[in-house]
């Protein structure tokens, strides 16, 4: 069963750009949020992930880490990520193991477009899993799901 709004949000550590790995659990008392996509380079990933980059101080504004995870490994994360400027890492769910975990996972077991919000507690204020994927949620909807998450 997928995790819902109001559960703990499972913890997870994995390899991410800078270098470094990264666990959920360091961010704790700060919201997260957690962004599932599909693939590096792809039009509307890039166009999300640049739109959420573009607006990184808002996040910031409210205090909260962005942390964007899809399956492919590091070297293309990094290229990526260095192409596009981004200022929060990518990590590399290869295995998919986390993004079952939050249930994103598409009937032919492809990563679906998915954003979490996490509150400071751990806990999951905010959840939503495309069904198509073709359009992201906005940062402005995110900014105020992290304001209300408390």
């Amino acid at each position: 069963m997928a995790v819902a709004a109001g559960d703990k949000a499972p913890d997870f550590t994995l390899p991410g750009t800078g270098g470094r790995s990264y666990s959920l659990s360091e961010f704790a008392g700060r919201p997260v949020v957690l962004v599932f996509y599909p693939g590096d380079d792809t039009a509307v990933c890039t166009k999300q992930l640049n739109s959420y980059n573009n607006e990184l101080a808002a996040f910031e504004g409210v205090g909260a880490q962005v942390l964007a995870i899809s399956a492919q490994d590091m070297t293309s994360h990094e290229d990526f990520s260095r192409r596009n400027g981004f200022g929060f890492p990518l990590l590399a769910d290869t295995d998919k193991a986390v993004a079952n975990l939050y249930g994103t996972l598409g009937p032919l077991g492809f990563p679906r477009r998915s954003v979490f919000v996490v509150d400071s507690t751990g806990t999951l204020r905010y959840v939503h899993r495309a069904i198509a994927g073709l359009t992201f949620r906005p940062v402005d909807e995110l900014i105020e799901a992290v304001r209300t998450a408390g």
